[in-house]
């Protein structure tokens, strides 16, 4: 679960020290018999002082460590105490590997879903049926992925029916937009697809393996290099309260400008499970990191990369070209209505073929991936519309200077045989921080007929087939309008 504290942090500036995340539920009644997976929890004793009476007299209290812990508070956790830290996400994709197999992940998705449901939109087990789900997911996201997470929604937590939408058609809604060239900036990933008339264009698409956390890596990196870092030990892989500080520091004092750019900000060290430390110091070169955005080299690399994504290939390939593929035909179904007999995508006929194989990540500069994917659609009227139509969304489109630096190294790497003189980024009506998620309610709504969405039986029983009327209808990537899965 994400922070939503996305407001301009140019103008908010935070120089309060993290907490350490309280691992104890205190039990004052250790007598009496657990029934709640008392045998996983790992127990302790100690001496309580007893606040409810004037006595000084502590009294002799069980601590059990909290079973779960999720959120922002797991990245709070000391190293010290007995947890492992599980992150589900990582690089764009489910954070699936040898050691974390992708039950497992699946399992932990759920939980956390669950919990937030619970804890904090209070929506219990036996309501959910009452309520249909909306997700939002990143253009990242392969179709095996969004399958998987699909049932969760549908199988787990048992929403009666839910719909699909790319995160980057609900920001272009959120905004108010039908057309736009999306740029979606976020903590590990960044990507680009371009939006026309409320439709995703399949060949525009572009993902850049960096993020907002490398920009903050690169600071950290920057500050060492000048030798302005305090003498603590900071370490994000040990300690990801480490991160947490560094995405503050960045969010409040890296901005991209010219010449020297320095500050004076408190740098907090956490040592295991003592209170933070302040280190008043002088942070210099403060505009570089953000550079990284157009010059990936200044970005330091992954020191455990993620693993080779073998695991795609174990089960069947839901990026197959479902339109070349002959599927048992059900007698109440006209002929018109399966693959090989003329389905009508005359909308997709101009556009060249994508071969559905997992996505490829381009090992290029923000300023290239968007004027490569504008130029991709080939037609000059639509790109000179995009090309005034860019729009910035996550949470490091939030960084000072950004836009003025995005329009001007656009323009410049357009080339220069190409008709086209002017960039625009648009200014966003909603933070850009969760635009997408004001977008995906807007196109909840506006699907009167609910054409698009998935039912829940129909979902568990039969999965997705042709002609049965729930298709997706705003991307490509998800077989825009022949997507088909067929549970075996």
């Amino acid at each position: 679960m994400g922070r939503v504290d996305g407001y301009n942090p140019q103008n908010t500036r935070k120089d309060g020290a993290f907490t350490w995340t309280d691992t104890h539920v205190k039990d004052l009644n250790s007598s009496v018999p657990q029934e709640s997976s008392s045998d996983k929890s790992v127990i302790a004793e100690s001496l309580v002082q007893n606040e409810g009476t004037e006595s000084k007299e502590p009294t002799l209290a069980e601590l059990k460590f909290r079973e779960v812990i999720f959120g922002e508070e797991a990245l709070r956790i000391s190293p010290t105490e007995p947890y492992s830290l599980r992150r589900l996400i990582r690089r764009g994709h489910l954070n699936i590997s040898q050691h974390y197999p992708m039950q497992q992940v699946l399992e932990d998705l759920h939980a956390l879903w669950d919990w937030i449901l619970l804890e904090k939109l209070h929506i219990p087990h036996q309501e959910r049926s009452l309520y249909s789900a909306i997700l939002v997911v990143p253009e990242t996201f392969d179709n095996r992925e969004i399958k998987e997470i699909l049932s969760i929604l549908l199988r787990d937590l048992r929403f009666s029916s839910a719909v699909v939408h790319q995160e980057g058609l609900a920001a272009v809604f959120g905004n108010g937009l039908s057309t736009a060239c999306v740029v979606n900036l976020g903590a590990q990933v960044s990507s680009v697809i371009c939006i026309e008339d409320g439709v995703a264009l399949p060949n525009t698409e572009k993902t850049l393996p960096f993020g907002g956390e490398d920009i903050s890596r690169c600071l950290l990196w920057t500050q060492r290099h000048h030798q302005t870092w305090p003498q603590i030990r900071t370490d994000i892989l040990t300690k990801p309260i480490d991160l947490l500080m560094l995405n503050r520091l960045k969010e409040s004092y890296c901005e991209i400008k010219e010449g020297e750019l320095d500050a004076i900000a408190v740098v907090h060290s956490y040592e295991d499970a003592m209170p933070a430390g302040s280190h008043k110091t002088r942070l210099t070169a403060l505009n570089v990191p953000p550079m990284g955005l157009f010059y990936p080299t200044l970005l330091i690399p992954d020191l455990y990369p993620p693993p080779p994504r073998s695991w795609f290939h174990d089960y069947e390939d839901m990026l197959e070209e479902t339109w070349h593929i002959e599927f048992p035909r059900r007698s109440d179904m006209p002929d018109g209505l399966y693959p090989g007999s003329n389905v009508g995508l005359q909308m997709w006929d101009n556009y060249p073929f994508v071969s559905m194989k997992p996505k490829k990540e381009e090992k290029v500069g923000l300023a290239e991936a968007i004027t490569s994917s504008i130029l991709s659609t080939g037609r000059i009227d639509l790109q000179r519309k995009l090309f005034c139509s860019i729009q910035l969304i996550g949470g490091v489109a939030l960084t000072g200077g950004l836009i003025p630096a995005v329009e001007e190294r656009v323009l410049q790497t357009i080339p220069s045989n190409e008709a086209i003189h002017t960039v625009e980024v648009l200014q966003s009506r909603t933070n850009p921080t969760f635009v997408s998620w004001k977008g995906g309610a807007i196109l909840g709504v506006l699907d009167f007929g609910r054409d698009a969405w998935v039912h829940r039986e129909d979902w568990i029983r039969n999965g997705i087939h042709i002609g049965s009327g729930r298709k997706y209808k705003d991307s490509y990537f998800l077989q825009a309008q022949a997507m088909c899965y067929i549970n075996s």
